[in-house]
């Protein structure tokens, strides 16, 4: 088991990154346009396809729908990365050393950014044809990679309350600056057990919120994947870095979350 200084020296890694994110970098600034302008920008199809997401992430908190995982195929991958026997279950993956936890959350961002680089950049050969394709393939590797994340942390995606806390991670890596504060505080209750799972989802205020807040990520970076042969360059940069901020909120949310429990367990073994 791992002492409380390393867990807590963690948690100060955590922390650190979490005042990071509270400012945004100068290009997404400049990205997050008026959206009038781009709603008149943007071809009616176009527009069309991103409002299904809308009832796509409500589907998604209330059944999981078709963005679920085959958890069972994760569990093996973890279990052939970790010395700790035997993983059976989801639960099992609780009681895994941390720094296993760690590498396991990197190489899997490497191999989602990787995908969802190369996925932007063949999505973006037919500039604004092709973009019509790639906004849901784009909302499936978010969840996929969310879910995998939520397993390596031990935690069942199966479950409503998780999926909501995956919504949180996703509005998390698309916010500004005060909705990046409103959902940290959210969290932090959560680990004081000050508020639960089925509080959060009443804070999602509907799944419009969700889905505008995913939108502006797409801002600028999506208007020029419109554009035929150049789409390629930009649609590989902007999923690029969706999937690299995604995945990297949702590995210190929920590293954070394994965290607090692992002390949580060294406080209770000590009673």
């Amino acid at each position: 088991m791992e002492t409380k200084e390393y867990l807590y020296s963690r948690i100060q890694e955590i922390e650190d990154w979490e005042k990071d994110q509270k400012g945004l970098w100068f290009w997404e600034k400049i990205g997050r346009l008026p959206f009038k302008v781009l709603d008149k920008l943007t071809p009616a199809f176009i527009q069309e396809k991103i409002g299904v997401l809308v009832s796509e992430i409500g589907n998604y908190i209330q059944t999981g729908g078709k963005y679920l995982i085959n958890e069972q195929a994760m569990i093996k991958k973890i279990q052939s990365s970790t010395k700790y026997e035997p993983i059976e279950s989801i639960e099992d993956i609780r009681n895994i050393p941390l720094e296993d936890m760690i590498i396991l959350s990197e190489n899997l961002q490497k191999e989602r950014v990787k995908f969802a680089t190369l996925q932007g950049a063949t999505t973006g050969i037919g500039g604004i044809f092709t973009l019509a394709i790639d906004i849901p393939l784009i909302l499936g590797t978010a969840l996929k990679t969310l879910q995998e994340i939520a397993i390596i942390h031990g935690y069942d995606p199966n479950d409503k309350q998780e999926r909501v806390f995956i919504v949180k991670c996703l509005q998390f890596a698309s916010a500004d600056i005060v909705g990046k504060e409103s959902i940290l505080n959210e969290l932090s209750a959560l680990h004081q057990n000050k508020q639960s799972s089925e509080n959060m989802l009443s804070q999602l205020k509907g799944w419009q919120e969700v889905f505008f807040t995913y939108r502006d990520q797409f801002g600028w970076k999506k208007l020029l994947q419109m554009v035929p042969i150049a789409g390629i360059i930009f649609g590989a940069f902007a999923n690029k870095g969706m999937i690299q901020d995604i995945a990297e909120t949702g590995t210190m949310l929920y590293r954070k979350r394994r965290i607090y429990e692992k002390l949580q367990d060294i406080k209770s073994d000590s009673i």
